[in-house]
């Protein structure tokens, strides 16, 4: 260890394609250059967005990129999906100062995967170590990592951080070789409103997949129309750039899919999916015209048709959304780490996780018993 050396990036673009992506385990796209820098050189995080890059790496003495973390300054905390706004209130009426804050996330992205970026496991504790040394020598209030793989918990557990337990729905293939064999997974009466809602929306449209080089600009056109939309009504203001789009689709390649719905040759509504080695994730979606059901259908029904096309273990539809629990999108349990510096803070933050933790147990007992699937 006493070859290697921790220190704070710029960017990530400040490396290599071929080096960064070595680091990435099992290839996620989300952690992968391609993706971070598409959101750095389309001005989607840095200047004027409370996101600015600071990356924190652990290089050899030859300066070869041995272990990542892909890390933010933040001064809100918007595009999270893990909220701590009443955190941040109680430090402040405290007389503290929440903000800046470090998130070790992949930005405006609610979906699982590592955050220690690294083939040597021995180098986990020391990128923590390292995430901890810079709050704590730069008065930062915090450190937290969102939306972490289930593998890599047990790591930031170890080292002291407090973890907290959240639930998403997430779409399980098991071994469908069609949509229709996962429909005779349901109840009569849930397979029948599936199809009746099917129906329904693709009545009025015709519906597109697009991959990779097959996604025009005149398409991503389309989708940043919806996906302002969308934006306007969610969050206030869209997190992505009109380039960040480009620059995905570009990087990203045949892992980008594109699910347009038209009505008389016009793109009407989209969803944004990013295909992953073992996982389909579902991003964003928007329409400019009310169709019963297509938000159901461009984001669901069509992401579980393409997941079984493509053999992929599973879909990964989002934050939120009771709503999947009856389109066959099961709970599952969501995982963030927190290190926090003020003792005071850290001390009320680990007891209402504890109290936290097991509400969020119950929800998922309870969310499992109405699943749409046959029983017995």
């Amino acid at each position: 260890m006493s070859t290697l050396t921790a220190r704070l990036a710029g960017s990530v673009g400040a490396f290599g394609v071929a080096q960064w992506d070595a680091l990435v385990p099992g290839g996620n796209p989300f952690m992968r250059h391609g993706f971070l820098t598409a959101l750095e050189d389309s001005a989607s995080v840095g200047p004027g967005t409370g996101w600015s890059p600071a990356p924190i790496v652990i290089e050899d003495a030859d300066g070869v990129l041995r272990a990542a973390l892909p890390a933010y300054l933040k001064s809100h905390s918007q595009g999270e999906y893990v909220f701590d706004h009443a955190w941040a209130d109680a430090y402040a009426r405290a007389g503290g100062r929440y903000y800046p804050k470090l998130q070790i996330a992949a930005p405006f992205t609610p979906a699982t995967g590592p955050r220690l970026l690294t083939q040597d496991s021995a180098l986990m504790a020391p990128l923590l170590s390292a995430a901890e040394q810079l709050c704590a020598q730069n008065g930062i209030s915090g450190a937290h990592a969102t939306f972490i793989d289930p593998a890599q918990v047990p790591v930031f557990e170890a080292a002291g951080w407090l973890i907290r337990h959240d639930i998403q729905f997430h779409w399980t293939n098991r071994g469908y070789l069609s949509f229709d064999d996962f429909l005779a997974d349901l109840s009569s009466r849930k397979r029948k409103d599936l199809r009746k809602e099917r129906a329904a929306a693709t009545g009025e449209v015709e519906i597109v997949h697009l991959r990779g080089a097959d996604i025009q600009p005149a398409h991503w056109d389309a989708f940043w129309r919806f996906y302002q939309d969308t934006g306007a009504r969610k969050w206030g203001s869209p997190y992505l750039t009109r380039a960040a789009f480009d620059l995905i689709g570009e990087r990203l390649g045949n892992a980008v899919l594109l699910i347009l719905a038209c009505q008389e040759g016009e793109a009407i509504a989209g969803a944004l999916n990013v295909i992953g080695p073992d996982a389909l994730y579902g991003r964003y979606w928007g329409s400019t015209r009310e169709v019963r059901f297509l938000h159901f259908e461009l984001c669901y029904y069509q992401a579980i048709e393409a997941a079984i096309a493509l053999g992929l273990a599973r879909v990964e539809a989002g934050a939120q959304g009771g709503h999947k629990l009856a389109r066959g999108y099961a709970p599952v349990r969501t995982y963030s780490a927190h290190w926090i510096a003020d003792p005071g803070l850290r001390a009320a933050i680990a007891d209402f996780l504890d109290r936290e933790r097991a509400g969020v147990a119950m929800d998922a007992n309870y969310l499992e018993t109405r699943t749409p699937y046959r029983k017995g």
